[in-house]
């Protein structure tokens, strides 16, 4: 998935991390929703303003991010 049209890098809004099209729902609160047990669905139901592409998309960023942390250590 293609997540840079998705997850935007702001630096006024919320200290500069990464956010959800410009909103201040940051990536690292919807891992923490998924880490807690919270599905997708209850996500969204909680989070209207979200979609199902908005969570894929932070998988995806949360993946590549990983990704390239291992490269750099690796």
């Amino acid at each position: 998935m293609d997540y840079k049209n998705i997850i935007t890098i702001e630096p006024g809004k919320r200290g500069g991390k990464a956010c959800i099209r410009g909103m201040r729902i940051t990536v690292r609160d919807v891992l923490s929703w998924l880490a807690s047990g919270m599905s997708i669905e209850n996500i969204i139901e909680d989070y209207p303003e979200l979609n199902r592409e908005d969570i894929l998309a932070v998988l995806s960023f949360a993946a590549d991010k990983e990704n390239k942390i291992y490269k750099a250590v690796g």
